[in-house]
């Protein structure tokens, strides 16, 4: 059984390690290995011990536990740790859904929160919740969401905060989406790897599975704290029908996380805070520079400030982002990753990335080649 072209991943193989600068990268300045050690006062010679041996199933229980601590109704039993984070998603959809079950996904999303579910239940079962396009802002629309929802529903996907867009809702909205999982009886299954970039003038809300026990939650290290090269996630399900389920599934999959990646994922869960407060700290600083640049070329682009992560999602005045893209990185080196690739259904829009320290270097290159 065939599935979509990935089509965000494909866009980085052919792009991401031979264009110099970079605008539209996902994630947060990252660390090297010597570095997160030192931070977490864990020694190399330590490190240098592990045994690369099989680990637990689900994940060092010391780790789950620490993990289970940062929610408010978690326990380490919920915690289930991933391979990769991108598995939680495979993981959900083969535990939870049928052929003939309907989706519904908060649009415009990272492929494989689309992709992955219309492999499983059929791709005219996946129904597309759309932001609403705001004055300066992204908007919800819980009408649309709710005349979505028809008897076949069994899931409703959602990111927060959200890539592309950068929208983070209030703990009302939560709760509001809590309300409509419960009282249509839907999984709701809340993509939480950013959880935590806060930008300024942001409120925080909650974990979604500390509202609603209906919530299925993926978080991991990759965003929020600059570590994708651990590939460390996790799924937090409070179901323990559907959490056994999900564990069958993962002997299929994964088996066991990679010890490396455990170990390190632990220490770096010790200084988490610290890693969080440099991600934001450089978002800050570059949303700033962001401002600076729209409000220089407002005839071109449509800016709408994000509100937490580290994406924003930017329309652009040209007939194709796609072919614009193309050329710019063809010839500036200069990289924008057009929304087409994340679902959205016009090519007049990219994303942008906030959390690289290379940014300013590649704004500037951006800027020269639109003055030129």
């Amino acid at each position: 059984m065939k599935i979509a072209a990935f089509e965000t991943e494909h866009f980085y193989a052919k792009y991401e390690f031979n264009t110099p600068y970079q605008l539209c990268n996902s994630d947060c300045e990252t660390v090297t290995v010597a570095e997160l050690l030192s931070m977490a006062g864990v020694s190399m010679e330590e490190f240098g011990r592990l045994s690369l041996g099989y680990t637990e199933t689900l994940g060092n229980p010391r780790f789950r536990e620490m993990i289970a601590q940062s929610y408010a109704h978690v326990k380490p039993e919920d915690v289930v740790m991933l391979a990769t984070p991108v598995e939680g998603i495979y993981l959900i959809a083969r535990a939870a859904l049928e052929p003939g079950d309907e989706v519904i996904v908060l649009s415009p999303a990272y492929d494989a929160l689309i992709n992955t579910f219309e492999h499983v239940v059929g791709a005219g079962n996946v129904r597309k919740w759309a932001f609403t396009p705001g004055d300066g802002q992204w908007d919800l629309d819980f009408t649309q969401l709710r005349a979505l929802i028809s008897a076949r529903t069994r899931m409703l996907v959602v990111n927060f905060p959200h890539n592309p867009t950068g929208y983070l809702p209030t703990q009302a909205q939560l709760q509001e989406l809590a309300q409509v999982v419960e009282a249509y009886d839907l999984i709701l299954f809340c993509d939480e790897m950013y959880f935590g970039l806060l930008h300024s003038g942001t409120p925080a809300i909650s974990s979604a599975v500390d509202v609603t026990p209906r919530a299925v939650v993926l978080s991991g290290l990759s965003k929020t704290y600059g570590l994708p090269g651990l590939r460390t996630g996790w799924l937090v399900v409070q179901d323990k029908a559907l959490r056994d389920t999900i564990i069958n599934w993962k002997f299929y999959t994964s088996i066991c996380p990679p010890a490396p990646s455990e170990f390190l994922g632990m220490a770096a869960w010790q200084v988490r805070e610290e890693l969080r407060k440099r991600s934001v700290a450089q978002i800050e600083n570059n949303l700033q520079l962001a401002e600076a640049f729209f409000a220089r070329h407002t005839g071109l682009f449509t800016w709408r400030r994000p509100m937490a992560g580290s994406t924003a999602l930017v329309g652009m005045d040209v007939p194709s982002v796609t072919v614009y893209a193309a050329e710019l990185a063809a010839q500036a080196g200069v990289l924008i990753q057009p929304a087409r690739t994340l679902g959205i259904d016009d090519d007049r829009h990219f994303r942008m990335g906030l959390g690289r320290k290379g940014f300013a270097a590649a704004l500037e290159k951006f800027e020269a080649w639109l003055n030129k």
